[in-house]
């Protein structure tokens, strides 16, 4: 069975450009990580995931400054390298209702966790 395409666009945020691949497509139920490159290393800024859902606002999925960081809601995890250069999102068990535009972009504003109202 196969999920609907991960689309994952470039975002720019302030001065960092996080690239992210352009596309990636899995099976249900296969893992796959998204990965996104930064412009320079984060010093001191987070790394933030959010999901797009068809027909929903972004929501919120993690926000890492460096390490690693489970997300049992989404039965997966995000990584930040050691040298701060890249960042991943990693969905263990993607089901059909994990199939979304997911995004990652960098900043030091916590106000971009803010939920839309």
């Amino acid at each position: 069975m196969v999920i609907d395409p991960f689309s994952v666009p470039a975002v720019a945020s302030g001065s960092a450009l996080v690239q992210q691949e352009p596309f990636r497509e899995t099976t249900e139920g296969t893992g796959i990580e998204i990965t996104c490159s930064h412009s320079y290393k984060l010093r001191g800024e987070y790394i933030h995931f959010y999901r797009q859902l068809p027909g929903q606002a972004p929501e919120v999925l993690a926000l890492v400054s460096r390490g690693f960081k489970l997300l049992p809601t989404i039965a997966g995890y995000v990584r930040v390298s050691e040298d701060g250069s890249s960042s991943s999102l990693w969905l263990a068990e993607p089901r059909r209702g994990d199939a979304a535009v997911y995004y990652c972009a960098a900043g030091s504003d916590l106000a971009m966790v803010k939920s839309p109202s």
